[in-house]
């Protein structure tokens, strides 16, 4: 028997501080064709949520399932997490 191929990915989206705050959402599903990137994904949120969250992300870092994201180039999975990370100021 062969398996099913799906032609899109759905990722959960998790929105930290200024990034939550531009988007308003704490966090949400997010479809995408297969073989979306990070960068894709990226694209997909600034057209849903629009230029506020543009400018936030420009500052962003993102998390895949907890693991730094180095290069935007990385291919999604069903399933997966994605944190959306502003700079944080503190000490």
């Amino acid at each position: 028997m062969l398996a099913q191929v799906s032609d899109k990915v759905t990722v959960q989206v998790r929105y930290f501080a200024g990034a939550r705050a531009a988007s308003g959402v704490d966090e949400e599903m997010l479809p995408l064709p297969a073989g979306s990137t990070v960068a894709d994904a990226a694209r997909a949120i600034s057209d849903r949520h629009g230029e506020k969250l543009a400018n936030v992300l420009t500052a962003c870092s993102f998390l895949l399932d907890g693991v730094a994201v180095r290069a935007q180039s990385l291919r999604l999975s069903d399933g997966t997490q994605l944190d959306v990370l502003p700079p944080f100021a503190g000490g």
